[in-house]
């Protein structure tokens, strides 16, 4: 099994541990930055179409992105018949995420999915569930998914979600402060987030399906980075248009300018939509070209994905056996 350059393995297989990332601590509001950063909406749709057919990897590589994939995945559940035996349930798939005899057929050790990311009610029961396996909790918090609670209530929610055991909080940031150019209110509420997540990281939820041009996501992934996200991410997954390549070309685009201007590296998480392992390939495709091999690790990239690891399962079969499996073989929970 051929494996990625980013998974680096000791000659007895075991994993290398990747270099500890400095966090980002954000800087003072730079609106001259903000206010240069534009985006040709034609040239990023251009480059956005060249991906799913030039870049395309076959059998040993494509199984070797697809585990790669699973290492990444934010498994999630996010549905209002959440139950506790629904998250026990997905949180062992999270400790087991492809079948013990697909795993031995590939020759490759066990692997693990990045987080498991639910509705604060739920943290504690997932912690207990995942007690021992290094996988952390992921919330969702402030007013998830429209954020239009009193701003004191989702600051306390944060809190609540880290007193309970989360080490990632994803926030969703107030759409209004983009779509009125009110920048210095999305700076400051993003710090305030920032501040209550502590030692949590917080992954900055854009809504960009919302915030009605990719002049505005350019614009808020920089506010929200100088405001001390550890992450940007797209979609909370209930808008009507969730991750898409162009708006992720234009993230990943303002996560390699902040890194080059400040020194310190953001992570990127696409949420809602993606639930298809050749859809994952892609996205895999555009972190290593725009960003590199360092941003294809959990600490700097995850998707938000309930189904995906569903599709991949089944891929890895089909890599095997050369026959595509029933879905009822590969369950989520």
């Amino acid at each position: 099994m051929t494996t990625l350059e980013a998974t680096p393995r000791t000659a007895e297989g075991a994993l290398v541990a990747t270099p500890h990332l400095p966090r980002n601590p954000g800087m003072p509001l730079d609106l001259d930055w903000v206010m240069s950063a534009q985006a040709n909406t034609s040239a990023i749709e251009r480059r956005a179409a060249t991906l799913p057919g030039r870049r395309t990897v076959k059998k040993d590589w494509q199984a070797a992105w697809l585990l790669k994939a699973i290492t990444l995945i934010d498994l999630t559940t996010l549905s209002g018949d959440d139950t506790a035996g629904r998250v026990r349930r997905l949180c062992a798939k999270a400790m087991h995420p492809v079948r013990d005899d697909i795993m031995a057929a590939l020759g490759v050790p066990p692997v693990t999915v990045g987080a498991v990311c639910v509705y604060h009610d739920m943290v504690a029961i997932a912690v207990d569930a995942l007690k021992g396996s290094g996988i952390p909790v992921a919330a969702v918090s402030t007013g998830f998914p429209a954020g239009l609670s009193p701003f004191h209530l989702r600051v306390a929610e944060i809190g609540e979600s880290v007193a309970a055991g989360a080490q990632e909080i994803d926030i969703v940031i107030s759409r209004r402060h983009v779509l009125t150019g009110d920048w210095q209110a999305l700076y400051d509420e993003m710090r305030a987030f920032r501040a209550a997540c502590g030692e949590a990281h917080v992954k900055a939820i854009l809504a960009t399906g919302e915030l009605g041009t990719l002049r505005n996501v350019a614009r808020a992934s920089l506010v929200c980075m100088m405001a001390g996200a550890d992450f940007i991410k797209t979609s909370t997954g209930k808008e009507a248009v969730n991750a898409t390549l162009p708006v992720s070309l234009v993230m990943v685009r303002a996560i390699r300018d902040y890194a080059d201007r400040t020194g310190f590296m953001v992570g990127y998480k696409p949420a809602g939509g993606i639930s298809k392992a050749k859809d994952a390939l892609v996205y895999l495709s555009l972190m290593k070209e725009e960003l590199g091999n360092r941003w294809l690790s959990p600490d700097l990239f995850r998707f938000g994905a309930s189904s995906l690891l569903g599709d991949i399962e089944r891929q890895l079969d089909h890599h095997l056996t050369g026959r595509y499996s029933a879905g009822w073989r590969h369950p989520m929970a």
